[in-house]
């Protein structure tokens, strides 16, 4: 047999196909961090004005046609409305308007992203300047001085989300091509739960008390934790479920390269171009960094719809796994019987 021959029997129209979706995910994986993270740039953002009647509409005004966009401006009522909006993630900063002097004041939140603080205090104080004013900055929610540009709570969702697909990808693969029965989609989930609560744990434990990178709940990170590795490792199993080891490639696709750049955690959601704005939130890295942000900095506010996007991610992924699981019907080769074959040492696949 010829070496051409070789070859043309080593790959079949199946590893070609495999190889051609990699190829695809690479270069996806290119675009969507390069296209989400080559120019970040503050658009629309929620932003407070807290002025005297007389002047407060004009510097809305002046604010909302500032080049490019940066600011989505808003009249707010007080000082101390504008800082409980922050806390409340309601707006990402705001300017107090002194009546008498000519020094206003910026109040602004790091622990929600130090990148969209530091634009926020560039732009006032040339918008400041162009008025004979001078501006200084106030942080109403501060990052922690061992969270550098308030980047900890992103790659601890990373890591969580990192956890929860290849531990799926182990369980699926452990039973070698056998699609999950009943009883195997069971034993599944189960070690899934297992797994996210011991992941959730951990994370919260290293990033808080051991590194001291995150202030904050460590039960609340915790929890948090356990969601994320749960929805993002049922999600996973589910897609294998029904498209075999295609799924794992397209969990990737979901939590990676659409997930990851759109999360908010290397730049915060304003500074993004629109279409990963869009789908951040709706996907587990995002859902999850904005509740981490929370629980670290923002008094716990504002967590409601990210859990939910995070618990629809979770009951979606297993249901599917266990409908499809369910559906199945086969012999004492796939397990369907409650004899599941053994695997080389003598244990059972799940």
């Amino acid at each position: 047999m010829t070496f051409v021959d070789e070859v043309k029997n080593a790959v079949t129209p199946r590893a070609a196909l495999l190889v051609i979706g990699v190829l695809g995910l690479q270069l996806l994986f290119i675009a969507s961090y390069v296209g989400a993270l080559h120019k970040p740039k503050p658009t629309d953002v929620a932003f407070g004005v807290v002025a005297p009647q007389q002047m407060s509409q004009q510097l809305v005004s002046q604010l909302d046609g500032l080049p490019g966009g940066p600011l989505d401006p808003r009249t707010v009522g007080s000082e101390a409305e504008a800082r409980e909006q922050i806390m409340n993630r309601d707006i990402d900063g705001a300017l107090i308007v002194s009546p008498q002097g000519r020094t206003d004041t910026l109040l602004v939140a790091s622990g929600g992203g130090t990148v969209l603080s530091s634009a926020l205090e560039r732009i006032l104080t040339q918008v400041e300047a162009g008025q004979q004013r001078t501006v200084r900055t106030v942080d109403v929610a501060p990052a922690s001085p061992d969270d550098f540009d308030g980047l900890s709570s992103f790659y601890l969702v990373v890591g969580w989300c990192v956890g929860g697909y290849l531990c799926a990808s182990i369980l699926a693969i452990s039973a070698g091509t056998k699609p999950a029965n009943r009883q195997r989609a069971l034993i599944r989930t189960a070690v899934m739960a297992v797994y996210a609560v011991a992941g959730g744990i951990g994370g919260a434990v290293i990033i808080g008390p051991i590194l001291g990178a995150l202030p904050g709940s460590v039960w609340g990170l915790a929890g948090l934790g356990a969601l994320v590795v749960f929805s993002v490792g049922m999600i996973t199993l589910a897609l294998e479920a029904l498209t075999g080891i295609v799924g794992i490639g397209l969990a990737v696709l979901i939590i990676v390269i659409a997930g990851n750049p759109s999360a908010g955690g290397a730049f915060p959601l304003p500074m993004l171009p629109d279409f990963w704005r869009a789908i951040g939130p709706a996907l587990p890295p995002g859902a999850g960094t904005w509740v981490a942000r929370s629980i670290a900095y923002f008094r716990g506010n504002a967590v409601t719809g990210p859990l939910l996007v995070l618990s629809a991610w979770a009951v979606a992924g297993t249901a599917l796994t266990l409908l499809l699981a369910m559906r199945r019907r086969g012999g004492p080769d796939d397990g369907s019987t409650g004899t599941a074959p053994p695997s080389a040492g003598g244990s059972t696949a799940v």
